[in-house]
């Protein structure tokens, strides 16, 4: 694989930006993003992720469908909790943690379904 080449961005489209935006700002505020205009994040080794809205006529999110089934994002035992507690502060839902061999994984769903999993490694360690 080339060293040229890194993971850069990726856009999700939303149904509402008013709905979704604030959703987006209390995960991605507490995994290290920091908002650089209108709706782009910016994280840790400069991926961005910038939120966009949909057009009105676009069929909603099917989990089993064609498309993006879920962003992972990684982040120490610390980060993830307090993730959690920021989203729980805020009002969103919480869903249990999901444990596998050492790793633990919260999958949150944002307004519209799109599942954002917070993934700890070594979690047990």
């Amino acid at each position: 694989m080339s060293a040229g080449v890194k993971l850069d961005h990726a856009v999700v489209l939303v149904r509402s930006l008013a709905e979704s935006l604030p959703w987006y700002e209390v995960l991605l505020g507490g995994c290290g993003f920091e908002k650089m205009r209108d709706h782009v994040f910016a994280g840790p080794g400069g991926f961005a992720i910038d939120i966009k809205q949909a057009k009105a006529t676009a069929p909603d999110y099917d989990r089993y469908a064609p498309g993006l089934n879920h962003l992972g994002l990684a982040a120490d035992r610390e980060t993830h909790e307090a993730v959690r507690s920021a989203m729980r502060a805020a009002r969103f839902d919480v869903p249990e943690p999901q444990h596998f061999d050492g790793e633990v994984a919260t999958f949150f769903k944002d307004p519209d379904g799109l599942r954002i999993e917070i993934i700890t490694y070594d979690a047990e360690a």
